[in-house]
């Protein structure tokens, strides 16, 4: 049973994001006591995610089950991330985000039953959840620099700005994030194509095109980046805009196929 280590995950995820909350909000917190909390969330729902998936009949990977997967791997990644980079206020958004998504494993709302992939379908699934999750990094990113950008031009000097690194250093994170993905995106892609005999079949268009629309999406802000110096609002919502398309190409399409045919 996968439950009692989610609800363990849910709750240090939970306590996590409220101790770093108290960071920003001027208080003096042990830095290391809500890393180690993290972690114990990260583990525990890394172990509740693999009794999940592995089931008799094989694996399970519905769609609240998927969304368990990628808020997993996108904590994990920020946790990971955090001992590099001052992103820790992340934390705020990403752990209850990940134990949200973790929450709905709960109910059983998917179908029980698992199925059997073949190898190179396993590769491109892994592929993609991961490009999703590097996106999903980026778009709190995302929202992260236009929360510092507002209180600069606003001359607020206290709780969130006086935390975070200067504004180049998170652009240029921001942008690193988004290459990052955007080579798992086309390596994504191009597996897909692989894997998949007509991407463009009626249970597939949907995912297909959205994900091709975000790849274009992603490519024109980093040439944007390059050739047009584009920075501040501009990336924000490009970055915003990709997310939400490549959102809609992942979960939209499970929840159509899965849950609407």
């Amino acid at each position: 049973m996968h439950i009692l280590p989610a609800i363990f995950a849910i709750v240090c995820y939970l306590i996590a994001a409220a101790l770093q909350w108290q960071v920003v909000s001027g208080r003096s917190v042990n830095s290391t006591i809500i890393r180690l909390t993290g972690l114990l969330a990260v583990i525990s729902h890394g172990y509740s995610a693999y009794l999940d998936l592995h089931r008799p009949t094989g694996i399970h990977l519905e769609f609240f089950s998927a969304g368990s997967l990628i808020g997993w791997l996108v904590a994990a990644l920020v946790l990971l991330s955090s001992l590099r980079q001052k992103i820790d206020n992340l934390y705020i958004g990403i752990f209850p985000l990940a134990a949200f998504a973790l929450f709905f494993t709960l109910f059983g709302l998917d179908s029980p039953q698992g199925k059997h992939y073949d190898t190179g379908l396993v590769i491109h699934i892994l592929i993609s959840i991961l490009a999703y999750s590097i996106f999903t990094l980026a778009a709190f990113q995302a929202v992260l620099l236009a929360k510092q950008e507002y209180q600069l031009k606003h001359h607020i000097t206290r709780g969130l700005l006086r935390s975070l690194p200067p504004l180049q250093t998170m652009e240029t994170l921001l942008f690193e994030m988004i290459w990052t993905g955007l080579i798992l995106l086309t390596l994504s892609l191009i597996s897909g194509a692989i894997v998949f005999d007509d991407l463009f079949a009626q249970h597939l268009v949907h995912k297909t095109v959205l994900s091709i629309l975000a790849w274009l999406l992603y490519a024109t802000l980093l040439i944007g980046r390059h050739l047009l110096g584009w920075r501040s609002h501009r990336a924000i919502r490009w970055t915003v805009g990709g997310f939400i398309v490549l959102m809609l190409s992942f979960f939209g399409s499970k929840f159509v196929v899965e849950w609407l045919l």
